[in-house]
């Protein structure tokens, strides 16, 4: 069943946690001082990994600079320690799903300047060197697309198989880490429209889809339509619900969604409301707002004043931390921080 939105006056009513329930607080910054977008993030054996990821090193792309893809691993074994490059990607690899699982950081997809890789594996450090074990292949080349850890299975969702931003794909697939011989297989599409660069989230019981950007032709061109639609698919029963929708659209915004006290929480994204903005130097930046999903009632909350504001970066929880690393603060333009945010205590 569709449930309503709910507005910043109807805050006494909220089950879920509030925004003021939320901590922010900054890790050490990336090494690399211009910042990534569309890393590689995640945890393994209790330590924090970045890797890949794209960015302007030299030029702004409006300054005719050109999008570099990267391999670089880095490594923070403690919150107040230092960064450490701990070895390279397979290949320089970007815009693709990075879940963190009991067997490693599980990589799955993403691109390079020339193409969309279908490729899975598991990156852990050994010994103070990186260590990529492979995994099954997608069925398909995926990047911008969406993924979450339901148990031990994890589920990949939209995302486009050929560079370009051509045609999205409406496809679900899901890979059960715990089998003896994991392979992926192909789950009921989302009733919703194809999509890239959606979030998504996971409770013990159901995966979520969230927004995204749908493909259109208009004219002779194909164009971004910025979507508000949320869903939830149901492993036990096999098929998909639809949500209340999102109060506004949310494209790119971190992803798997971190899930506190019942409340889902959509930290940031770009709601499309500055498309094409001149001149672009002077863009103010991504709107600083979070959508809060509470998933006992199905209502949405929105809320304002966030510290930071960022799109296009993976999202993973260390040591009681949800953690945003690098990303985009508006479009071309990254920035190396990593941003953290806990809840306070259950009151």
């Amino acid at each position: 069943m569709i449930t309503t939105v709910a507005t910043l006056t109807a805050a006494r009513a909220w089950a879920g946690i509030g925004a003021d329930d939320l901590r922010w607080s900054q890790l050490p910054p990336l090494p690399d001082p211009v910042g990534v977008a569309g890393a590689f993030a995640g945890v393994s054996d209790g330590k924090l990994f970045v890797a890949g990821g794209a960015n302007f090193p030299d030029k702004m792309p409006w300054q005719g600079g050109q999008k570099i893809w990267l391999d670089t691993v880095y490594a923070l074994d403690q919150t107040n320690s230092h960064w450490r490059v701990v070895g390279k990607l397979p290949r320089p690899l970007a815009y693709g799903v990075s879940l963190t699982t009991k067997h490693g950081v599980l990589c799955i997809g993403g691109s390079d300047a020339m193409r969309h890789y279908a490729d899975t594996f598991l990156l852990t450090e050994t010994n103070g060197k990186i260590v990529i074990r492979s995994l099954p292949s997608l069925p398909v080349p995926l990047a911008n697309a969406a993924g979450a850890l339901v148990g031990q299975v994890a589920y990949v969702a939209g995302g486009a198989e050929t560079p370009g931003e051509q045609a999205a794909l409406n496809r679900v697939f899901a890979l059960d880490l715990a089998a003896s011989k994991p392979e992926w297989r192909e789950l009921p599409p989302c009733p919703g429209e194809a999509r890239i660069l959606a979030a998504a989230g996971a409770t013990a019981d159901a995966f979520y889809l969230l927004g995204g950007a749908a493909l259109r032709l208009q004219g002779d061109q194909v164009k971004r339509v910025y979507l508000r639609d949320a869903w939830k698919y149901l492993p036990a029963a096999g098929k998909w619900e639809r949500l209340a929708d999102l109060p506004w659209p949310s494209v790119a915004a971190p992803s798997p969604a971190p899930i506190v006290d019942s409340t889902l929480l959509l930290l940031g994204g770009d709601d499309g409301s500055l498309t094409g903005f001149q001149p672009p130097e002077r863009h103010p930046g991504f709107p600083r707002v979070a959508q809060a999903l509470d998933l006992r009632s199905g209502t949405w909350l929105q809320w304002d004043g966030l510290p930071m504001a960022r799109a296009t970066l993976p999202a993973t929880e260390w040591r009681g931390l949800f953690v945003l690393p690098s990303g985009e603060v508006r479009p071309g333009v990254r920035s190396p921080e990593v941003w953290t945010v806990r809840w306070a205590a259950p009151r």
